[in-house]
């Protein structure tokens, strides 16, 4: 979520300036007259959920959502006076020692938990705040850190008076370990890399004391180690293979750059191509263009001819491909379809096709809809097309399923890759820098 601040001298002008630089989607919390004009606080991509959580106790007075808007900008407004503060401490001690000189080069003893964590930034010269070398950008991640410390470390202590006032013992949830400052950044560092606020707040909890940067490192191996992949190839092992999911989600390419793959390797003569989509009007065209420029037998299940016994026919065939419609659980045969695939005396391995540019709710929505079928494994499509790769990163981690292969275009089979754990990762940190250098975030 992210949360800005709009000064201007009317009203027409503050949302003018919110709509260029937020769009459309920006939610705005609060808005009230100040010296000189007025002021309004907004917010992309807000969730009253995560809002609650960031609040504690506070938002219990918030009995609606126009109440907790108010508090959520009220904080927002009282981390950029922390912030404002801390960059003001920093110019004082830069400009006092600047003046100093910087002859002295010795470095004291650590004084705090953030020069122990930090020890390039303790300089009695202060030389590391001057020298050209360290930009504005450290500086100001230096003074956010120190005053979310800060702000974290009155909040918990607010919330002991408080309890100590009620004469209750804190709760389950208020007896888990503080989380520190670091750990609270790298949270949010997480979720802007894509990965859900549970998950996030798991993997920064596991850093327990050090550099931000040593637990970003940290929870990125952690990710990596926690995604399954597929070991081996669908053409080198064989077999029946069933690609499920949502219309959209890139299904029948996929089985076209499969399909493809197989016979620039091994040839035509033992591969097949079956569909279930009977449901739709001329639905199976592609996958017949498909069988066609491969010179591959392509079946298609109806009333005349069930899953079973195309398969029977197609026994010879090394590795059989599969394509389904992309039927939700309110559409007329939606059942029939997986009851197929569940219920085949043959082998088959049914894997969940999911886009990447879809959201965390949908994907696990749609992974509800399709697990009846036995999956075992996913393919993730479209990565090219999304702004952030940790979503579906975080969805693979979550459920547990193995990925086979991923996609990143429309060339045939060019846009096809077998997946592998630290290469996907990496590739979503890639992403995350790009999406960081075309939309930097103003403070």
């Amino acid at each position: 979520m992210k949360v800005k601040r709009f000064f201007a001298q009317s009203m027409s002008e503050a949302l003018r300036q919110v709509r260029d630089q937020m769009g459309e989607d920006a939610v705005i919390l609060s808005n009230r007259r100040v010296d000189g004009g007025v002021e309004i606080v907004t917010a992309l991509d807000y969730d009253e959920n995560m809002a609650r959580q960031r609040l504690g106790d506070a938002a219990k007075d918030a009995t609606n959502g126009s109440r907790l808007a108010e508090l959520q900008a009220e904080q927002h407004r009282k981390l950029e006076a922390e912030l404002n503060r801390s960059r003001d401490r920093i110019r004082e001690v830069r400009d006092g020692q600047s003046e100093q000189g910087r002859a002295e080069k010795q470095k004291p003893a650590p004084t705090d938990e953030f020069a122990r964590a930090y020890p390039e930034s303790n300089a009695d010269s202060g030389s590391d705040f001057a020298d050209d070398r360290y930009s504005g950008e450290l500086a100001q991640m230096r003074a956010e850190i120190s005053s979310l410390r800060d702000m974290m470390s009155a909040q918990r202590q607010g919330q002991g008076d408080s309890a100590r006032r009620n004469g209750s013992r804190p709760d389950a949830a208020a007896e888990k370990p503080a989380i520190s400052a670091v750990q609270q950044r790298l949270s949010e560092r997480l979720q802007e890399f894509g990965l859900a606020a549970e998950l996030s707040g798991s993997l920064a909890r596991r850093h327990r004391e050090g550099r931000l940067e040593d637990g970003w490192k940290q929870s990125l191996k952690l990710l990596a180690a926690g995604l399954k992949t597929s070991r081996g190839e669908w053409a080198s092992e064989g077999g029946v293979y069933a690609l499920v999911g949502p219309t959209g989600s890139g299904k029948t390419t996929t089985i076209g750059k499969l399909a493809a793959h197989y016979v620039l390797r091994h040839g035509p003569e033992s591969l097949a191509l079956v569909t279930t989509d009977r449901y739709r009007v001329a639905a199976h065209e592609q996958l017949f263009v498909f069988g066609r420029i491969l010179n591959v037998p392509v079946r298609v299940v109806d009333e005349r001819h069930s899953l079973d016994d195309i398969l029977d026919e197609l026994s010879d065939r090394h590795l059989v491909l599969i394509d389904t419609a992309g039927l939700t659980s309110s559409d007329k045969g939606y059942e029939e379809q997986l009851n197929e695939l569940a219920r085949s005396h043959h082998q088959i391995k049914t894997h969940l096709v999911a886009s990447a540019t879809s959201q965390p709710r949908i994907m696990k929505s749609v992974w509800h809809c399709y697990k009846m079928a036995n999956l075992a494994g996913c393919v993730v499509t479209k990565t090219d097309e999304a702004l952030t790769l940790g979503e579906a990163l975080g969805f693979v981690m979550e459920t547990g399923l193995p990925v086979a292969y991923y996609t990143d275009g429309q060339k045939i089979p060019e846009d096809l890759h077998h997946a592998q754990a630290v290469p996907l990762v990496r590739m979503a940190v890639e992403r995350l820098k790009k999406l960081q250098q075309q939309a930097p975030v103003a403070v």
